[in-house]
């Protein structure tokens, strides 16, 4: 390959870089700026102009005093919904995923199959079967018809599985069965702690999954108050751009933009933690 090709090459990756850069990244740079104007600047300016600072905090009361408060109440809830599916996510992926992997038993592959197949099942075919059974339940209209669902996560079982199955070493856990631990003691002390990488890709797996998803809430939650943040924005405002829409967007994103950090964190941690002990 000559200078040239090489030189053409380069070319057409950095074009496609810059295609796909500014393809995604222009509405995410109009989200940051929108809240600078004001909807009649959103409606006739050009669209990626700065307006003024002062107008952020406009922009803010007004989203603020929306419907007597309610995106606060809409962030409140999603801040629960997520966090307590999280915590039941990750209470019986990790300890599901370990059992897998470590575990000889009947009917082992058969649940292994199982969570494979659910983890490639689209969340909306499910939608229906569980709006069913918790309308059976008599649980529809409460924070369990939207937690409890959520906690179902076979992409962290999975996740967990791999893990113990490859990163594990087996040694070290019959070396604790030898001392005398039982299972249980076993996974606590042992297995539990060398897991800080797989617990971190769980914990913003799940989170991500439960913040931003959008058909369950809808289908399942009668009054608008009840709304997580994502759902809500949908009936926020119809018609133009709204600079409050805007600012209402990027407020959204950034629990899920701050788990992803704290997860980053933990993952390198874990990462270097295990490198360094061995």
């Amino acid at each position: 390959m000559n200078l040239f090709q090489r030189f053409a090459m380069r070319a057409v990756g950095a074009a496609v870089c810059v295609f796909f850069a500014v393809f995604f990244g222009g509405p995410l740079l109009w989200l940051l700026l929108a809240p600078t104007r004001t909807g009649y600047e959103l409606a006739t300016g050009p669209a990626f102009a700065f307006g003024s600072l002062a107008n952020v905090a406009r922009t803010w009361h007004q989203l603020d005093a929306f419907a007597g408060g309610l995106f606060r109440r809409w962030m409140e809830n999603s801040l629960i919904y997520s966090f307590s599916a999280t915590a039941l996510t990750l209470a019986t992926s990790i300890p599901a995923g370990y059992g897998l992997a470590t575990g000889r038993f009947r009917g082992r592959r058969l649940l292994l199959g199982v969570t494979v197949v659910a983890m490639t099942m689209p969340a909306t075919a499910l939608v229906l079967p569980i709006f069913l059974e918790l309308n059976g339940l008599h649980l529809l209209g409460s924070a369990l018809t939207v937690v409890l669902p959520f906690a179902f996560f076979p992409f962290g079982v999975y996740l967990a599985f791999i893990y113990y199955a490859n990163a594990l070493p087996p040694a070290v856990l019959e070396a604790a069965r030898i001392d005398g631990c039982g299972e249980w003691e076993v996974f606590r002390r042992v297995a539990l702690p060398l897991a800080k990488p797989v617990v971190a890709l769980v914990f913003f797996f799940s989170f991500a999954a439960d913040w931003t998803n959008f058909f369950l809430p809808y289908v399942v939650l009668p009054d608008s108050a009840q709304y997580p943040v994502e759902v809500g924005l949908s009936d926020m405002f119809i018609g133009g751009p709204k600079g409050e829409l805007a600012l209402a967007a990027l407020i959204a994103t950034a629990p899920v933009a701050l788990v992803f950090a704290l997860s980053q964190r933990a993952l390198v941690r874990g990462l270097v933690t295990g490198a360094t002990s061995g």
